[in-house]
């Protein structure tokens, strides 16, 4: 195990005092999923304020009466620097430090340079100021889409994404595992190759594989005989088995199309995980049922709640991409 005297990320299932939650503003950006969004992310928040201190980032002042109207005492509202509402990428990864929490902030250039929006570079300083924990700034760049840990010193990653010449041009598997190991003391750096199909993000980790628990992970099996990600989900489950980690599996959303006929990153693995419950996104009926229940008896202490995010996936992302939680400082288990 790392030393936690020194540096750690608590795991997803540790316990946390607040979760930030993007909302969406940008009406151009998002068309017409823009209203489906806000109501998809509305269940979002109304499914953690039993279990957690949800608190909204709004980005621009007209959508704080349209987040109003949805979202009620359910969320507390904030007014932050915000281009969109991938808080996962753009917020800062808190971790422990000398029993205090402090914010990783990493350099961010729109997922390798495909969305530059303004703001986007101040909303970690700004949720760390709001929350009033300090930030360190770290001079490479890095999403915290990209990286799954299992708060026991593994890391998860893909080489599509943190090997790719769009992010930091050069760096070899050895100068990453070097940044990932002291940024966040982990011991062990595991590679994934490729991520979903058409995803913008160039293969972010939390689409294609989670823990759970500790050096527990689990991934998705294809559905359908047409899975757009077939080969890339068995190759996935292949690596994660040689790396002698406990792999479990559950089903994939399958094919699912965008409004083109082109197939669409749809996951269940961007699940998000709070103080006890876990929100699934779904995108069809057949394979989100079977995948709530394998998932509910992986993790029989936890709520499982699925909720559709069509809309949401629109944007590019899910539950898990959207949100940022904090750590609650005294740390221990969620029940």
């Amino acid at each position: 195990m790392s030393d936690t005297t020194i540096a750690s990320t608590p795991p997803e299932w540790a316990k946390q005092s607040a979760i930030w939650v993007g909302w969406p503003h940008l009406k151009d950006a998002w068309a017409d999923d823009y209203e489906g969004a806000q109501r998809e992310i509305a269940d979002l928040i109304k499914a953690l304020a039993p279990v957690v201190h949800v608190k909204l980032v709004i980005g621009a002042p007209h959508s704080r009466a349209e987040a109003a109207e949805l979202v009620g005492e359910h969320a507390e509202m904030f007014d932050a620097p915000m281009g969109d509402i991938w808080l996962r990428d753009i917020g800062p990864v808190f971790v422990t430090y000398l029993n205090r929490l402090e914010g990783l902030g990493f350099t961010f250039n729109g997922w390798g340079g495909k969305y530059e929006l303004e703001g986007d570079t101040e909303t970690a300083a700004a949720i760390c100021r709001l929350e009033g924990h300090p930030l360190k700034r770290l001079d490479f760049i890095l999403e915290g889409g990209a990286i799954e840990q299992d708060g026991e010193g593994t890391l998860i990653t893909t080489r599509q994404c943190v090997l790719n010449p769009n992010r930091n041009p050069g760096w070899s598997e050895e100068k990453a595992e070097e940044a990932l190991r002291l940024a966040f003391n982990v011991e062990r750096v595991i590679w994934l190759g490729e991520g979903l199909a058409n995803d913008h993000t160039d293969g972010h980790v939390d689409n294609i594989a989670r823990f759970i628990g500790p050096g527990h992970v689990v991934c998705q099996t294809p559905s359908g005989d047409d899975d757009p990600n077939a080969d890339v989900l068995r190759e996935i489950e292949a690596t994660l088995r040689s790396a002698e980690l406990e792999v479990s599996t559950i089903p994939s959303p399958g094919r699912i199309l965008d409004e083109d006929g082109e197939p669409v990153p749809a996951s269940h693995m961007n699940f998000l995980i709070s103080n006890g419950r876990v929100i699934l996104p779904i995108y069809e009926e057949t394979h989100s049922k079977l995948a709530a229940a394998e998932l509910a008896a992986l993790m029989p202490d936890h709520e499982i709640i699925a909720l559709p995010a069509n809309h949401i996936l629109t944007g590019g992302g899910s539950f898990h991409c959207m949100t940022q939680q904090v750590p609650a400082v005294d740390g221990g288990l969620s029940t």
